[in-house]
């Protein structure tokens, strides 16, 4: 096109300009005349052009205004030498003490970021040359001191608790940086559009009536961020809808913004009221309140209506087609696709009376998706009560049809959904156009998805069914509710979230970083007591009191600011039996006889003074003297204890399945049934742990020290308290 106007033989400048602008251009109708402009050097500079491809994405519709075009891109504007030596002039008076005093360490930057915001259409080279002449001019050449490199100013550091580390992953490697989640969901971190701004979007469709629906958009949100968080409920949200929680909830967070909690309730036969009930539970465990509740039956009556319209628009048809005839992306072309108007209307009415059967009959849309399936169901029927909207319908929409209306009906901005939905992403745009209503963008991320686990409905079921897991909260699970059951704090899941970070490329994890940010939150909350798991009792046979003394622990021993609790300290006490040993070994540091042991906070040392074992041969008690810490020699080592305790029931987790992959074929031949870990739970009966837990509630945490992080389950009962351990004090090497 350019040849045609200017010959074989373009200049360099004009062929850069061009290469930019087919390169650069999202919409290629507007090529020709972007071209136009370049070859009659009425564009001329790259900052021309910019000013021209921004226009074009905010102009979408056709033809563009062509005064308002060329204004935009100063199209016909000449800037003289004049009036650039007048605007550098003016600049560098205005900073004349300034230059005069820090000469050539000034920020040069600055004086040609004014020059130019006073002459936007000048060409910036021309300032540079003139700002670099007039510096000159005034400052007269570069002496030795202005040579010197200017010594660089000390950052300010972070205070803790405002520096929130961010681990970003990358080939499962972790390193960290300074940004939280709202920072990365923050303004133009994503480079999403902004509220109204839905055609600067990569593929959103433009049609005659875009923009008049984008002005009564704006007239509804006033310009705020919308998003929604829509699972279906009819199963328990599990560590990839942490993500999603995240994501959608902290955008808008982030930018100021509402989001919608939208349950997507458009299949009655698997929705129970605990599921409901559930998933707003864990929204706001993770710390996230909707800012309003809603369903998709909401808007049945008015999905309904829309699907009318479509029918009389010529883009919707009964069709007679079974299920399988219609699976797959290759089905054979409905033989009733062309079926006049009226006469889907009529059917389509026969199908909300109920008169066809299940699989008889289905509204289906004429389109073709971007994976090639082709004119995907809108409408199905179904004899089953809805738990909301009871016995009134028995035809239910589907994903398809209705997850863009919902989002069009609450003015949602961003759509956003994990990467599968992207081949919908063409139905989601058409369906809102072939309707002429409002049209949100739809978003894709990629989903977050852990090793040594399963994570859906159907096999969590066969989980449960085959007594692998107990329920849907059984703490090997990676449900939200196992997690909340098993101990993990809702701060560790979202750090997590924000260590995996938004990407598009789908993140699959190892248990061990979600642990890590477990340990991390929990040494910082959780209050320390003293458990023994496998106690051998121990007879103090010079005990200095007559009765139990009183000892103060510390509740957190790095911050003694933050309170003590009372433990008792008596003749009698247990230990772990694994801290002694008859016999000792060069790495040994822990009680033998011929080598004593500190009490963890006690500020006693004990040594071994008699054995003593059952019929069998097994050691069932020691008896031992005390001597105080100040006045005996430093033991090698420190234990912890218990005394007068409460015999509690303590539960300790391991993986549940024993491959990184269970559902892969090519690891477990046998199916993830096979692959489950005989060893996955240990139940210790008769632990032993300090009565400083005997007020907790369900879900407190604690670290037993020396041996990891547990939480109260909900199975405890007066007399009896249970225990789960949430994590190790340190990560197994061997999972790593």
């Amino acid at each position: 096109q350019a040849r045609s106007v200017l010959g074989a033989a373009l200049d360099k400048s004009t062929g850069t300009l061009l290469y930019n602008a087919a390169a650069r251009l999202r919409d290629p109708k507007h090529l020709g005349f972007l071209v136009d402009y370049i070859t009659r050097r009425e564009i001329l500079t790259d900052l021309q052009l910019n000013a021209a491809l921004e226009y074009l994405r905010s102009h979408p519709l056709e033809p563009p205004d062509v005064a308002d075009f060329e204004q935009a891109c100063g199209v016909g504007v000449c800037v003289t030498p004049e009036q650039i030596e007048e605007a550098v002039e003016a600049v560098i008076s205005k900073h004349r003490a300034e230059l005069l005093s820090e000469r050539y360490h000034f920020n040069m930057g600055l004086l040609m970021g004014e020059a130019r915001s006073q002459l936007r259409w000048a060409d910036g080279k021309t300032i540079k040359n003139e700002v670099d002449l007039q510096v000159l001019h005034l400052l007269g050449p570069k002496t030795e001191a202005d040579l010197e490199k200017k010594p660089k100013a000390a950052k300010a550091r972070l205070a803790p608790l405002e520096k929130q580390k961010m681990a970003v992953v990358e080939n499962d490697e972790v390193g960290t940086e300074t940004r939280s989640l709202l920072e990365q969901l923050r303004g133009e971190a994503l480079k999403f559009h902004k509220p109204g701004e839905n055609y600067k979007t990569e593929g959103y469709v433009v049609t005659p009536n875009t923009m008049a629906l984008l002005k009564q958009h704006l007239a509804v949100t006033g310009g705020q961020v919308r998003t929604r968080f829509p699972p279906e409920p009819n199963g328990i949200l599990h560590i990839g809808h942490a993500k999603a929680i995240n994501f959608n909830f902290g955008y808008a967070k982030a930018n100021g913004g509402i989001c919608f909690l939208r349950y997507d309730d458009t299949n009655p036969e698997k929705e129970e009221e605990k599921y409901f009930t559930a998933i707003r539970e864990m929204v706001e465990w993770l710390g996230y309140q909707p800012y309003t509740i809603t369903h998709a039956s909401d808007y049945f009556d008015q999905l309904y209506t829309w699907a009318l319209e479509l029918i009389r628009r010529g883009q919707a048809y009964v069709c007679h087609q079974k299920v399988d005839e219609i699976k797959g992306h290759n089905p054979p072309p409905s033989p009733w696709r062309d079926r006049p108007v009226e006469e889907s209307l009529l059917l389509f009415e026969d199908m909300r009376k109920g008169k066809f059967g299940e699989g008889e009959a289905t509204l289906r849309m004429k389109l073709v998706m971007e994976d090639g399936k082709m004119d995907p169901v809108a409408y199905r029927v179904k004899f089953t009560p809805h738990h909301r909207t009871g016995d009134k319908w028995c035809i239910y929409p589907t994903y398809d049809y209705t997850h863009c209306l919902c989002d069009s009906i609450e003015h949602i901005t961003h759509s956003l959904c994990t990467k599968e939905f992207q081949a919908r992403r063409s139905s989601y745009f058409w369906l809102c156009n072939a309707l002429d209503v409002y049209c949100p963008v739809q978003w894709e991320y990629g989903r977050l998805n852990l090793l040594y686990t399963v994570v859906s409905k159907r096999k969590i079921i066969r989980l449960v069914e085959t007594g692998a897991v107990r329920d849907w909260d059984d703490p090997r699970l990676f449900t939200l509710t196992a997690l909340r059951r098993r101990g993990f704090p809702p701060e560790a899941i979202n750090n997590f979230c924000a260590r995996v970070g938004v990407t598009v490329a789908q993140a699959t994890m190892e248990p061990h970083l979600l642990e890590a940010c477990v340990r991390e939150v929990l040494n910082e909350q959780a209050p320390r007591a003293m458990a023994v798991l496998e106690p051998l009792r121990v007879t103090i046979t010079n005990f200095p009191a007559p009765k139990a003394l009183d000892v103060l622990v510390p509740n957190f021993p790095a911050d003694e600011s933050r309170g003590f609790h009372k433990v008792p300290f008596q003749s009698t006490i247990y230990i772990e039996e694994t801290d002694f040993r008859e016999e000792t070994d060069k790495g040994y540091k822990r009680l033998a006889p011929g080598q004593p042991v500190g009490l963890r906070h006690a500020g006693y040392v004990i040594a071994v003074q008699n054995i003593i074992k059952d019929a069998s041969g097994r050691v069932i008690e020691l008896e031992v003297t005390c001597t105080k810490s100040d006045v005996a020699e430093k033991p090698k080592a420190f234990i912890h204890w218990v005394s007068e305790p409460l015999v509690c029931e303590v539960r300790l987790y391991e993986r549940l399945f024993l491959h990184k992959n269970p559902e892969d074929p090519s690891e477990v031949p046998g199916g993830f049934l096979s692959d489950l870990n005989p060893n996955s739970l240990r139940v210790v009966h008769n632990a032993l742990v300090d009565n400083s837990v005997l007020s907790a509630q369900s879900f407190d945490k604690f670290q037993f020290e020396r041996l990891g992080y547990f939480s109260v389950d909900p199975d405890s009962k007066e007399g009896k308290m249970v225990f789960n351990r949430t994590v190790t004090l340190k990560e197994d090497p061997g999972k790593a």
